[in-house]
């Protein structure tokens, strides 16, 4: 992993649209969280220019207006925080997350079996990977 990418919430739900669209301005990612979050359009402008700052999207300008692109992949943004999160909350213990997780959450039959799928995937990769040094 790279550089850390942690952010907030709200962050997220922006990245999330970008992710998803590719590209957006302001106004339509104001448009996109408006009646979810309520903002008003100077703090979508304010929030895109801190991502901006921190690495996460760039712009182009189109047509006098900013139209901005992620920078940062949403696994990268996943894999960061939950790579603090395991630090910060279990001290690194993988298996203390996940044994959290299996406590903490109802997790349905089918969920468990996905589970359990790549629980042997990882395993199958492993033993390749031990078998080639």
């Amino acid at each position: 992993m790279t550089e850390p990418h942690q952010l907030t919430e709200l962050q997220i739900a922006i990245m999330r649209i970008l992710w998803e669209r590719k590209e957006a301005t302001v106004a339509d990612i104001h448009a996109a969280l408006l009646d979810e979050r309520g903002l008003a359009p100077t703090t979508v402008a304010t929030l895109l220019s801190r991502l901006e700052k921190r690495g996460a999207v760039k712009h182009l300008t189109e047509a006098r207006q900013y139209v901005y692109y992620p920078v940062i992949s949403e696994e990268d943004v996943r894999s960061s925080m939950v790579a603090d999160l395991t630090d910060q909350l279990f001290d690194g213990d993988v298996a203390e997350l996940v044994s959290h997780l299996l406590r903490a959450q109802d997790i349905s039959p089918d969920d468990l079996e996905k589970v359990k799928e790549l629980i042997a995937t990882h395993e199958a990769g492993s033993e390749v990977s031990n078998d080639h040094r």
